[in-house]
């Protein structure tokens, strides 16, 4: 039975991740697929370029939301339960919320609903580190923040950010007994969105990254 919860978690989890609410907002606000125009990615990001600020700031709260849902769903499918693994060993409940956070960012950047394309899952990322961790999700906002800011390039502010998230955690768990689940969700989430990026670490390093600001054009006249 608690393997099928599991199971049933991370199912969860990647469905939530796998809304596409970059696309549904976009056509809603600007009658575009976000899809079809810059980056052709389906965050906040590349909504604000397409679509305007009022479409990308709903797309980050719900992009965000979508992390923090797996979670709580998680922990309503789980509840106390443990996956006893071994004699000593056993995988409970914040386990299957990182688990579940993690299967919503591959839901939002592969999305079942969108031939398993979508976006790059800094947003959900935060959301899920919101409902595990709410301190880590301030620092690393925080840095984001400061980093887009100063460079105008969100791409930058977000790789800053989730690093930001994975370094603050490294001595909240050592010296202020933080649970290791968290550890793990931000090294696995940063090293998975900084992949994610690979091709905007590209265009920053060769100076063709767009900024924050710029006009999305078609993808196919860029």
């Amino acid at each position: 039975m608690i393997i099928l919860q599991f199971i049933a978690v991370i199912i969860a989890g990647y469905l939530i991740g796998s809304i596409p609410s970059g696309v549904l907002v976009s056509k809603l606000f600007a009658k575009v697929d976000v899809r079809e125009y810059g980056s052709g990615k389906i965050g906040a990001t590349n909504v604000l370029r397409t679509a305007g600020k009022k479409a990308a700031a709903l797309v980050l709260f719900l992009d965000i939301l979508k992390g923090a849902l797996a979670v709580v769903f998680a922990g309503l499918i789980i509840g106390r339960n443990y996956l006893v693994v071994g004699d000593n060993f056993g995988l409970g409940l914040l386990v299957a919320q990182v688990l579940a956070a993690l299967a919503a960012i591959a839901g939002h950047n592969w999305s079942v609903f969108l031939g398993f394309e979508g976006g790059r899952g800094v947003a959900t990322f935060f959301g899920g580190l919101v409902a595990l961790c709410p301190v880590a999700a301030l620092f690393g906002s925080e840095v984001f923040i400061i980093g887009a800011g100063l460079t105008r390039f969100a791409s930058l502010g977000s790789i800053a950010g989730v690093v930001g998230t994975y370094s603050i955690l490294i001595p909240l768990t050592i010296f202020n007994g933080f649970p290791l689940e968290y550890l793990i969700y931000t090294l696995i989430g940063t090293v998975l969105i900084i992949i994610m990026h690979r091709e905007n670490i590209a265009r920053l390093l060769s100076g063709k990254e767009r900024r924050l600001g710029e006009k999305a054009k078609r993808v196919d006249s860029e």
